[in-house]
C-alpha cells in the first residue's frame, strides 16, 4: 500500500515493489533545476507501475511547477490525461511510442505533483487556454518548438484548445474520448447529466462539489464513469489528488471554466473560423456514449469534422479509459497516425 507522502518542491517520491511485492518503500530523489530537461536515470518513480523506463522532473512556469515524466528519445510528443487521472494513465502506452520518441506526459495543473496555482472570480487560470499556455511553455523549456499532442478526456479539451491557439506548435493532434467543450455543452440533455456527472456536479458553485470530492475520494472511482483497469496501488496513487483540498477546489476551477469562458472560447473561434490545420486522429470507446450519442450529426467524427480540415478515426475497445484497459490496440493506432 502506498503511504502518503508530502512532495516537496526540490523532491520527487521514488516508489519501489518490495520483494514479495506485499509492501512499498518510498525513497527520495534529487531533481534537476526547474526548467532544464530531466537527467535522473536509473531506478525511477512508479518502477512497479510501468512497463518501461522514464525520468521525472519539475518544469517551472512564470505561475506554476508542472511535474513530468520523460520517456525514450527523438521527436517530441506530449500526452495529456484527463479527469480523475494523472501522467500514469499513460504507462502502458507511453513506452511503447518511446522507441523513436521522446515521450513527456505531464501531469495537469491541480492534478498529482504538479502546482496548484490561484483561480480567480472568472475561472481563467483553469481555462483549457491558460492550461494549454503553460504546456507550450513547458515543452519551450524541455527545447522542443514543435511536436506531436496527445490528449484523453480533459487533456484532450487542453489539446485541442492548445492546437488551436498554437498551430505553429503542433505537427498532429490525437484526441481520446472527447468532443469540443461547446459542441458537449450544446447537445447536453438528460441522458448526458446522467452520464457525465462531473460537468454538471463539479461545475456547482464553491463550495459544494468540493465537499463532495473531499468527503469521499474514493468514490470518484466506485462508478462507470471513474473505473478502471488498474490495481490497487494505481488506485492509491490517483487517489491521493483528491485527498487535497486545494488540488480538489482546482479541479471544481477547471470544470467551472469548462460550463463559461471555455465556452466563449470556443464560440469566438468558429466565429472566426478558426479551424485545426494539422493531422488530427479521434478514437473514442467502442459501445460508449461517443460511439451512439450522436448519430444524427454523423457521430464523433462528424462533429470534429466542424473544426478540423483532416481528422480521422474510430472506436477502440474498452471504456473511457480503454488507453489503461487496451493499451496495445491503443498504442498500434497512435504509432500509425503518428508514422504518417
Amino acid at each position: 500500500m502506498i503511504e502518503e507522502t508530502k512532495i516537496e518542491r526540490r523532491t520527487f517520491v521514488q516508489a519501489m515493489t518490495a520483494a514479495s511485492s506485499a509492501a512499498l518503500s518510498l525513497a527520495l530523489l534529487p531533481q534537476p533545476a526547474a526548467g532544464q530537461s530531466p537527467h535522473q536515470s536509473a531506478s525511477t518513480a512508479f518502477d512497479h507501475f510501468d512497463a518501461g523506463r522514464f525520468e521525472t522532473a519539475e518544469i517551472k512556469t512564470d505561475d506554476n511547477t508542472i511535474f513530468i515524466r520523460r520517456y525514450g528519445s527523438g521527436s517530441p510528443l506530449l500526452m495529456v490525461h484527463g479527469f480523475p487521472r494523472t501522467s500514469l494513465m499513460w504507462r502502458h502506452v507511453a513506452p511503447h511510442l518511446a522507441s523513436n520518441r521522446t515521450v513527456i506526459c505531464v501531469d495537469l495543473r491541480g492534478y498529482g505533483r504538479s502546482g496548484i496555482p490561484a483561480s480567480a472570480e472568472d475561472h481563467y487560470p483553469y481555462t483549457k487556454r491558460a492550461m494549454a499556455d503553460e504546456l507550450v511553455a513547458v515543452m519551450d523549456k524541455l527545447g522542443f518548438s514543435k511536436f506531436d499532442l496527445v490528449g484523453h478526456d480533459r487533456g484532450g479539451r487542453v489539446s485541442y484548445r492548445l492546437a488551436l491557439d498554437h498551430p505553429e506548435k503542433v505537427q498532429r493532434l490525437a484526441v481520446f474520448d472527447v468532443l469540443p467543450i461547446s459542441e458537449a455543452w450544446g447537445r447536453a440533455d438528460a441522458k448526458f447529466t446522467m452520464t457525465y456527472w462531473p460537468w454538471s456536479l463539479l461545475s456547482q458553485q464553491a463550495p459544494l462539489p468540493e465537499k463532495y470530492l473531499t468527503g469521499a475520494p474514493g468514490a470518484v472511482f466506485d462508478n462507470p464513469f471513474g473505473q478502471g483497469s488498474f490495481s490497487p496501488e494505481v488506485r492509491a496513487e490517483y487517489t491521493e489528488t483528491y485527498r487535497d483540498p486545494a488540488r480538489v477546489h482546482a479541479i471544481c476551477e477547471e470544470y467551472r471554466a469548462a460550463a463559461t469562458l471555455d465556452i466563449e472560447h470556443d464560440k469566438a473561434d468558429q466565429k472566426r473560423g478558426r479551424r485545426i490545420k494539422c493531422p488530427m486522429l479521434h478514437l473514442w470507446a467502442s459501445g460508449g456514449p461517443l460511439d451512439t450519442f450522436y448519430e444524427q450529426d454523423g457521430g464523433a467524427l462528424g462533429i470534429w469534422r466542424k473544426w478540423a480540415d483532416d481528422v480521422h478515426g474510430q472506436a477502440v475497445k474498452g471504456g473511457h479509459f480503454f488507453p489503461e484497459e487496451n493499451p496495445a490496440d491503443t498504442a498500434a493506432l497512435l504509432t500509425k497516425f503518428l508514422s504518417t
